[in-house]
């Protein structure tokens, strides 16, 4: 069966989510999550994409991405992944695949889900029991959102930017978001949405065949 196309538009939040093949690891030391960030900043210019949020699990990464092109995202993701997988296996003196097939996305409504799907990345270590707060997670765009470090390869989006008309007004915005938790249902739907696109396209293609 040919690929399904991706649900993409110009302008549009998009939440990425890549794996590492059969949920294995994709980073082993601190270099190679500095390896992957730079690369991300290097494509991510190239291919016109705005990064707002992201997150590098051991096994996998969250990346809150707006592309001013339809195709900026696929191409950034399909640079990124060859780059890095190249350097890991020249590196660690491996060979093969090190992501699970292709990256998924589904696209973000800003107005109600930005700053959801934003908190939901960062929070990530928290669920996963690796840190009790996000501050303690270094591979997090927390650190620029809501404690203010410089971060080049963060864009804030206008929805952020809303929260106040200082810095230091919107990273205590921002940072109020987290003393509450996010529901269950919308941990859920935010997982499912990045498969969304897929089942439902092909439900589409199922029933005109």
């Amino acid at each position: 069966m040919a690929r399904l196309p991706r649900a993409a538009l110009p302008g549009i939040p998009q939440h990425v989510t890549q794996h590492g093949n059969n949920r294995q690891a994709c980073f082993f030391a601190e270099e190679d999550y500095a390896v992957y960030l730079d690369r991300l900043k290097h494509y991510a210019e190239q291919y016109q994409v705005l990064v707002h949020a992201y997150v590098l699990m051991n096994n996998h990464v969250h990346l809150l991405l707006t592309p001013k092109t339809k195709e900026g995202v696929s191409c950034l993701m399909q640079a990124l992944g060859r780059y890095y997988v190249r350097y890991i296996n020249q590196s660690y003196r491996r060979s093969g695949t090190l992501w699970e097939g292709r990256f998924k996305s589904s696209l973000v409504d800003s107005e109600n889900y930005f700053l959801i799907v934003s908190r939901y990345i960062e929070l990530n270590p928290v669920r996963a029991r690796m840190v009790d707060f996000p501050a303690d997670y270094r591979w997090s765009s927390y650190h620029a959102t809501a404690l203010g470090k410089e971060i080049a390869l963060l864009t804030p989006h206008d929805i952020y930017l809303a929260l106040g008309s200082t810095p230091a007004e919107r990273q205590t915005a921002y940072t109020a978001l987290f003393s509450g938790f996010i529901p269950v249902h919308t941990l859920e739907s935010i997982r499912n949405a990045t498969n969304y696109w897929a089942v439902s396209a092909l439900r589409q293609k199922l029933n005109s065949s």
